[in-house]
């Protein structure tokens, strides 16, 4: 496939983290797949994949049982899973949420038990106990959730890069999609 013309059975528009994932699990539930993604940046990782806060989310801020709590729980030890067996860098260092208003810290007693409703190990400090764990913040009281860790994302979508292409999957950058307009024997992508 060039940028100009060829055929492919599938395209995947996009080359951040979303599009790399699912140009990889495509590649793997089906191997030999002919599988062109597109990426319209000169580069994977351009935008939003690469210029995050590297957060592994723990799941504490959601709604108990639903979706958005279950997807980024098991997103969470999904990720930390890759990241391990992919050898890449990652830490589980935990996340303080602190409360600096005395407004605040009935706000963060519900936050600690929005936390145990999603199976995440809580822990409430007072403001000694803030300053004996982090001792550059202060506050009236925090919550602290072991089980927040950091990545670096672009790493984490320049291995899922190599592995579209291990798989026989093609890369093209700087290449933007325009249309795609279905001719009932197969989709036009422009």
């Amino acid at each position: 496939m060039s940028p100009a013309a060829g055929r492919v059975d599938l395209v995947v528009v996009g080359g951040g983290i979303i599009g790399l994932a699912t140009a990889r699990a495509l590649l793997r539930v089906r191997p030999g797949l002919d599988l062109g993604l597109l990426e319209r940046e000169d580069t994977i990782a351009a935008h939003q994949s690469g210029h995050n806060s590297g957060v592994i989310h723990s799941g504490l801020y959601y709604e108990p049982g639903s979706q958005k709590a279950l997807l980024c729980t098991s997103g969470r030890v999904e990720m930390e899973k890759y990241c391990t067996a992919a050898g890449i860098p990652w830490d589980r260092c935990g996340k303080v949420v602190v409360a600096s208003e005395p407004d605040e810290v009935a706000a963060l007693s519900a936050l600690a038990e929005r936390g145990r409703a999603n199976g995440l190990e809580v822990e409430e400090l007072s403001a000694a106990g803030l300053a004996e764990h982090e001792p550059h913040a202060v506050g009236l009281a925090s919550t602290f959730v072991p089980a927040t860790g950091v990545v670096d994302y672009e790493v984490v979508c320049r291995r899922l890069a190599d592995e579209v292409t291990e798989r026989g999957g093609r890369i093209l950058t700087g290449v933007g999609v325009e249309s795609a307009i279905d001719t009932g024997g197969g989709v036009v992508v422009r």
